[in-house]
């Protein structure tokens, strides 16, 4: 963990709303030696269940839509400014056809089994899969919604319980 210290997860102090929608976050789903990663700038942090929890909204049509259904753990990253790049990258190329780490020189670490997330991240949340959940669009309250799917793919939630949150 170069660089990396535990807090509890109430110890975050930055504003979830600000974290998601304009810092964005990689969400890494595979092993050390076959994983994914893709940029997110949809989410939620919150208590649930009454444990901490990430929440993640994945597309069926992304590479690492397949990596999050077969794992136990997801993490989700968080970056200062200067990864903007790299997160931009990440967030329009896919993993089947771009090794990410290579093209954007972010490395991964993993310190856990079914666990990698990012040496240049500042904020790292482990989440423990606890659920899963498709979209349907019949329970869409707002009809405006349905026009986020031109493709009719709609996206899996991923609520996880927060096992581990490391900040530089």
């Amino acid at each position: 963990m170069p660089g990396f210290r535990g807090i509890e997860p109430h110890e975050i102090v930055d504003n979830p709303f600000k974290l998601i929608d304009k810092d964005w976050m990689l969400i890494t789903a595979g092993r050390e030696d076959n994983w994914n990663t893709m940029t997110a700038s949809w989410g939620g942090l919150g208590i649930l269940w009454h444990r901490p929890i990430g929440i993640c909204f994945v597309r069926p049509t992304r590479y690492t839509f397949e990596f999050l259904n077969q794992a136990a753990q997801f993490t989700l990253s968080f970056f200062d400014e200067q990864y903007r790049e790299a997160l931009m990258l990440c967030g329009t190329k896919s993993g089947r056809e771009v090794d990410k780490a290579k093209a954007t020189g972010l490395k991964p670490l993993s310190d856990a089994p079914g666990v990698v997330y990012f040496e240049q991240a500042r904020l790292v949340l482990q989440c423990r899969k606890l659920y899963w959940q498709d979209f349907d669009p019949a329970n869409f309250v707002e009809p405006a919604i349905e026009e986020e799917y031109p493709n009719k793919d709609y996206h899996r939630v991923y609520v996880g319980e927060v096992v581990r949150c490391l900040v530089k």
